[in-house]
């Protein structure tokens, strides 16, 4: 299928590595010119590289923390008018909410629902003007389900999901629609990440805990960035004008509900 986005240009936040990256070489695969960031200058390079040899697409990386007004200024300094917006950031720890400051909470909150609402602030009524514009929002399948020890995450991406239900209702009319993207259990640094440390608590082989885990989803394995990346790939496309204000949750059939 042809989803219409070549010459498009998109922002594509935290995209190099991860479910950022896999929704980049995505895109690019669809003929979208891309503006790219992430803090670590050498990671990103090398995925601007790795999606340009792959694709011929034209990736822009911007080194820069996106949840700054310094990050977000160069970003979209590079990008000019911009056709998609895929907002991403790294979630905030986990833990328990009695040991959390007014701080903690104030750095999630920016990381993971401000810094989504600038970027769509700054770059909607461009959009708008232009009549097609899609935004996706990488969240967490935690929005639809919390997980007790992601209480930070669980709040601030749940904002964001709140807050954009609105405005996806008075965007689409000039064909902008605003998704979110839930995903569930993929197989990135994160999730490694968590597993080796709950391994070790647990006292088990790494190995052991990640198979474990993984046959308990109903998929029995972990989702790749490359499927993630091809969901976001269509809610961007032309085919999607009529889906807004929806979360995709993505995460092998785990949440045991209908709706």
């Amino acid at each position: 299928m042809d989803l219409g986005l070549k010459g498009k240009k998109a922002i594509v936040c935290a995209a190099s590595k991860g479910l950022g990256k896999g929704c980049a070489m995505a895109l690019a695969r669809e003929g979208v010119d891309l503006v790219i960031n992430a803090r670590t200058k050498e990671t990103l390079d090398a995925t601007a590289d790795e999606i340009r040899g792959a694709t011929g697409a034209a990736v822009t990386a911007i080194a820069c923390d996106i949840t700054t007004p310094e990050g977000r200024a160069e970003v979209l300094d590079a990008a000019g008018p911009v056709d998609i917006l895929v907002n991403n950031a790294g979630g905030p720890p986990p833990g328990n909410f009695r040991d959390w400051s007014v701080e903690d909470w104030q750095k999630a909150l920016n990381a993971n629902m401000l810094t989504a609402i600038e970027l769509i602030r700054l770059t909607v009524d461009g959009m708008i003007e232009r009549r097609f514009g899609r935004v996706v929002n990488i969240t967490s399948g935690a929005v639809k389900a919390p997980i007790p020890i992601l209480g930070l995450s669980n709040g601030a991406r749940t904002g964001l999901t709140g807050f954009c239900a609105g405005i996806a209702r008075e965007t689409v009319r000039h064909n902008v629609t605003i998704n979110g993207l839930l995903p569930g259990p993929f197989d990135t640094d994160r999730l490694r990440g968590n597993m080796k440390l709950q391994a070790d608590r647990a006292g088990v082989p790494y190995e052991t805990f990640a198979k474990q885990q993984a046959e308990k989803n109903p998929a029995g394995r972990f989702g790749t960035a490359e499927e993630f990346g091809a969901a976001c790939a269509f809610l961007c496309s032309v085919h999607a004008g009529f889906i807004t204000g929806q979360n995709l949750l993505m995460d092998g059939g785990a949440f045991p509900g209908t709706l």
